[in-house]
């Protein structure tokens, strides 16, 4: 019987990881970066640029959407601490998608070594 770690571990095994030092780089020269975490996650920060689809919708999405089905372009996936978006880029693969990279620490690697963050801006309390 496997555990989630197991799983994560073997998607790992399978997929390609880009550290936050070429992070960057890949993030500019990817036509989609995409924020699998869940909409609450997304909505208190998340790379600028990113969007969100939720780890569980991502492949009905991106079999469903004729921008996002093309199977040619460069995917660059995160979420938390890059479990889910190493699960997720096993699955892309399995699709059929040919460029896909996850961000290893995910978000927050990404946050902790202050690079920019996007999200929802607190009220002005007054």
């Amino acid at each position: 019987m496997k555990t989630a770690h197991d799983l994560v571990a073997a998607a790992k095994a399978r997929v390609n990881e880009v550290d936050l030092t070429a992070a960057d780089a890949a993030i500019q020269a990817a036509d989609v970066l995409i924020d699998v975490r869940e909409a609450d996650e997304f909505q208190a920060g998340h790379i600028p640029g990113a969007i969100n689809i939720p780890r569980g919708l991502l492949e009905f999405k991106l079999s469903n959407d004729p921008v996002l089905s093309a199977r040619d372009q460069k995917l660059v996936l995160y979420c938390k601490n890059s479990g889910r978006s190493a699960l997720a880029a096993s699955s892309l693969q399995e699709m059929g998608y040919l460029d896909v990279l996850s961000i290893l620490g995910g978000f927050d690697a990404w946050a902790e070594a202050g690079k920019p963050v996007a999200g929802a801006a607190l009220p002005p309390f007054e």
